[in-house]
């Protein structure tokens, strides 16, 4: 049977792990740019996890290298939205049979093209708080030939609100419970699920009434996929950030 002092050390050990993730600690560069990073094609990868850590690791500091912390997370958000919207631009047959296979990936697919044509940037954003919505919205902006340079734009912004506000709320929880810090982040990322979970369900409520107002209008009605709202039929033709179809994948393209 383990001494006391034995199981006391295993019960540190999951406590040393998260005060590791330092300003001063290289790992924790690296781990805030190559986790986000390659979230975008691999969404298992606890991305948003991380960052939460990383500040309740670092919540007791004030070293001004934390904002280089929180600009790695952005930077490494950045780069994994792109390479999943370079993927989408130079393998879109190959992403959509990966990605997009089935009954349940082609409505995925049809809502994130919709949503695309009618918000353009504003979903671009937005669709990293939602689960599953940044991996289908960025394939689909690099298969429709969506503007790269709105793209570009739109991902910084949102790469930046990610990283900062998954980072303060670490660093709320963290120093609510400086003498625990694994509490602290497990509060800190139930916040986030709570704050995931209500913006969702008024997102759900606000498409269930547009649906019922377009079925009274004599208008059938699209599926529900997850992501801030779908496309009404009367914006079919209505896009303030029109997108693009080009390149091999584009449907509409002639072809020789």
């Amino acid at each position: 049977m383990p001494s006391r002092a034995a199981r006391g050390d295993d019960a540190g050990a999951p406590v040393s792990a998260l005060t590791s993730l330092q300003v001063g600690s290289v790992i924790s560069y690296v781990i805030a740019i190559v986790i986000p990073a390659l979230d975008a094609v691999i969404p298992v990868l606890p991305s948003e996890s991380v960052i939460i850590a990383l500040g309740v690791a670092t919540a007791g500091s004030a070293d001004p290298r934390i904002a280089l912390l929180v600009a790695c997370s952005a930077l490494g958000a950045f780069l994994g939205d792109n390479l999943s919207y370079l993927l989408g631009r130079r393998f879109g047959p190959r992403v959509e049979r990966r990605f997009f296979r089935g009954e349940k990936g082609a409505r995925r697919r049809a809502w994130a093209e919709g949503s695309l044509q009618r918000f353009g940037m504003q979903l671009i954003v937005v669709c990293r708080f939602f689960p599953g919505g940044r991996t289908a919205v960025t394939l689909c902006c690099g298969i429709v030939g969506y503007p790269r340079r709105r793209f570009v734009i739109a991902t910084a912004v949102a790469g930046l609100i990610w990283a900062s506000y998954s980072f303060f709320i670490g660093r709320l929880g963290g120093k609510a419970f400086q003498d625990a810090p694994w509490v602290g982040f497990a509060v800190a990322f139930g916040v986030t699920i709570a704050v995931s979970g209500l913006v969702e369900l008024i997102r759900r409520i606000v498409s269930r009434r547009r649906r019922r107002a377009a079925t009274r209008e004599g208008h059938p009605a699209g599926p529900a996929e997850p992501g801030p709202a779908e496309p009404g039929p009367a914006e079919a033709g209505r896009s303030s950030s029109p997108v693009h179809h080009t390149g091999d994948n584009c449907p509409a393209r002639p072809r020789g």
